[in-house]
């Protein structure tokens, strides 16, 4: 049971200094398990070490926060997202809710919202900072995402492509083919009917894909 022990929180922040002051805040309540730099690196650890809550950026290397939380959530149904993340628009805040997040926390308002969004997470209910709109959020949430039509490595690729990597770069951190690469992204460009790289980058920043 979660009260007979400390709940277990693993972090996952690209920036070292903000990820360091996270850990301080939260030690004196729960048992941080250590710090991720990495977007894959904190999937293997959300999988390898079990925590009860991992609370992620969403700007990351490799693969950023909403992607592994997706990841995170389909291999460890039972571990609680919470973001906190600097980004406020409602595209991410709704792709994070739509990956399985139980929590949003903005960065400006950590120290007074990051443990009630854990304890709520906790207890089952869902968290949003006050500083966003929740009738707006709902408004987003009810119109369907074309991105969710994308599979979990398409939306990898996606978000690689609309960071300026090239297909030879993208499958070397993929352990794929650059022609691989190359076939998911027009696969990619047939599901959403676009037809450029930049109109690429520019879906995946709209709809909270790429920070």
């Amino acid at each position: 049971m979660l009260n007979s022990r400390r709940v277990r929180v693993l972090l996952a922040d690209d920036h070292v200094l903000v990820a360091a002051g996270l850990a301080k805040l939260l030690e004196d309540d729960f048992e941080v398990l250590g710090i991720r730099n990495d977007g894959r690196e904190a999937v293997d650890a959300a999988c390898q070490e079990r925590p009860d809550v991992v609370v992620l950026d969403i700007s990351m290397r490799n693969l950023n926060g909403l992607e592994a939380a997706r990841q995170i959530k389909a291999a460890r149904p039972e571990t609680k997202i919470v973001f906190i993340t600097v980004h406020a628009d409602l595209a991410y805040v709704a792709a994070a809710f739509r990956g399985g997040a139980s929590g949003y926390v903005l960065k400006g308002s950590a120290s007074s919202e990051l443990r009630e969004a854990i304890y709520q997470a906790l207890s089952g209910n869902r968290f949003l900072t006050p500083l966003i709109s929740q009738e707006a959020l709902d408004e987003v949430l009810s119109h369907p995402s074309q991105s969710l039509s994308l599979t979990p490595r398409q939306r990898e690729i996606l978000q690689l492509v609309a960071e300026g990597h090239s297909a030879k770069t993208i499958g070397y951190g993929l352990h794929i083919s650059a022609k691989t690469v190359e076939f998911h992204k027009a696969e990619i460009m047939k599901k959403l009917k676009l037809h450029s790289v930049a109109a690429l980058t520019r879906y995946a920043i709209e709809h909270g894909i790429s920070a």
